[in-house]
């Protein structure tokens, strides 16, 4: 089989590096790919915009490819999915209706509450004035969204009234992140506890749960400073007992699920649940309808099954006929440190050299996943603010933290900056739990 990856980030060098580890496939394609897809991948000079639909889809015919692949929420929203399926595509990831649960925080709230998942109270608004009368009426910490898409940035976390009101003002008087994104806004409770990221393979009513995973939302060490794409993850998450999946499955997942099949938007893909595991019990943060990044770079390293298998059974809505104990998973947990562009998640200098990646490359137990960058006359460039992803697999949790971090050392580029306490929060909450070779995933 030929497979197309759809995407350039580091999420998708992870799907492309793991796809072609699959004995069923025959080539690999990205578009438009990085300097490290091209490594296992032909990259293809196509972009994923909704002005280059109509040219993902001629390629994919021409070269018959048999399954689409799609990284970025972008495309999805835009109904990519739709587009190549009328052309009688395989595509991997829902359609444009069903994600609008990523793509619109308003709905996906509505959705939440109609379902009665749990999530923060909240409140919704088209207009600014109304966000900040109800603003000041609160007497609680809060989290201002933007309805929209914003690459990760559109969430807002205050302390003051005074930071929720400037976050009204940037979203939707100064459209800091675009004038449609910024339409309508969510004004929540700022809930209190530690953040856990759960993968779910999703095929109508089937749901399998992958392992649980933690990102690092916040630019600096102690989760100091604005939020970012992810700095850094680890998996699996000590935290998440399988008492606690148990309970997000059946709390959680399938009530949502089974209301996105009951309003007719029923989901086949990946759906990423963003949860905050509070004193009263696991809240919704948020939902993204495709593999996070970076959690995902981790997530993979311990995936041993075929992954091309798990896609199709999804795709074909076979996920049902999947035993999830079959599934093989490195007992080993496996971090994730993002090297930054200096100034992001502000504004940042592209076109810097990146030294050290051939040293790296022959550490065992590590890889180098690609995020911003571009090769040029056989010298790689930085090219996007998240830049690469150091992942390490190791026989506990702190193992796998310093082996990540002793490749760190060995990569440099101008202005490089990253997260240096990446899993302490687990490896000082919890026991670093023995290797074990169990199955793993929410039930079991």
């Amino acid at each position: 089989m030929r497979i197309l990856v759809v995407g350039k980030g580091g999420r998708e060098h992870a799907l492309v590096w793991k796809l072609a580890q699959s004995p069923r496939v025959t080539r690999v394609f990205c578009a438009p790919g990085n300097a490290g897809t091209a490594g296992q991948a032909e990259n293809v000079p196509i972009d994923s915009t909704p002005n280059d639909f109509d040219r993902l889809i001629r390629f994919a015919k021409k070269e018959k490819i048999g399954l689409v692949v799609i990284g970025p929420e972008e495309p999805l929203a835009h109904g990519l999915t739709d587009a190549m399926q009328a052309e009688g595509l395989r595509v991997f990831g829902p359609t444009k209706n069903a994600a609008r649960l990523e793509a619109s925080k308003v709905f996906a709230k509505n959705l939440m509450r109609q379902a009665d998942v749990p999530t923060a109270e909240f409140r919704t608004f088209d207009h600014p004035q109304l966000a900040r009368h109800y603003i000041e009426s609160r007497e609680y910490p809060l989290v201002v969204k933007a309805d929209g898409l914003a690459a990760g940035k559109g969430v807002i976390v205050c302390s003051t009234k005074q930071e929720a009101l400037q976050a009204i003002d940037r979203i939707m008087v100064q459209e800091e992140f675009g004038a449609a994104v910024g339409r309508q806004v969510v004004v929540e409770k700022r809930l209190e506890g530690q953040e856990l990221s759960l993968f779910s393979l999703v095929s109508g009513r089937t749901i399998l749960p992958l392992p649980p995973t933690q990102d690092h939302k916040a630019v600096y060490d102690g989760d100091q400073g604005p939020n970012t794409g992810g700095m850094g993850a680890y998996c699996p998450a000590p935290i998440a007992t399988p008492e606690l999946l148990q309970q997000i499955e059946e709390q959680i997942l399938v009530p949502t699920v089974s209301a996105m099949k009951h309003a007719r938007m029923s989901y086949r893909g990946l759906l990423f649940t963003g949860l905050m595991l509070t004193n009263q019990g696991p809240r919704v943060l948020e939902y993204n309808v495709r593999f996070g990044d970076p959690e995902t770079q981790p997530l993979l390293m311990r995936l041993k099954s075929d992954l091309l298998d798990l896609l199709e059974a999804v795709v074909d809505e076979r996920l049902g006929d999947i035993d999830e104990s079959r599934i093989e998973w490195d007992p080993r947990p496996a971090v994730c440190v993002v090297l930054c562009s200096q100034g992001y998640p502000g504004p940042y200098v592209k076109g810097r050299v990146i030294q050290g990646l051939e040293e790296v490359a022959r550490l065992p137990d590590v890889q180098v996943f690609h995020a911003g960058t571009r090769q040029e006359g056989g010298v790689v460039l930085t090219d996007g603010g998240r830049v690469l992803g150091v992942t390490a697999l190791g026989e506990t949790l702190a193992d796998a933290k310093r082996r990540a971090y002793e490749a760190v050392a060995r990569i440099s580029f101008s202005g490089m900056h990253y997260r240096k306490d990446i899993a302490d929060k687990a490896l000082a909450v919890t026991p670093t739990p023995p290797v074990t070779s169990a199955p793993e995933g929410a039930t079991s």
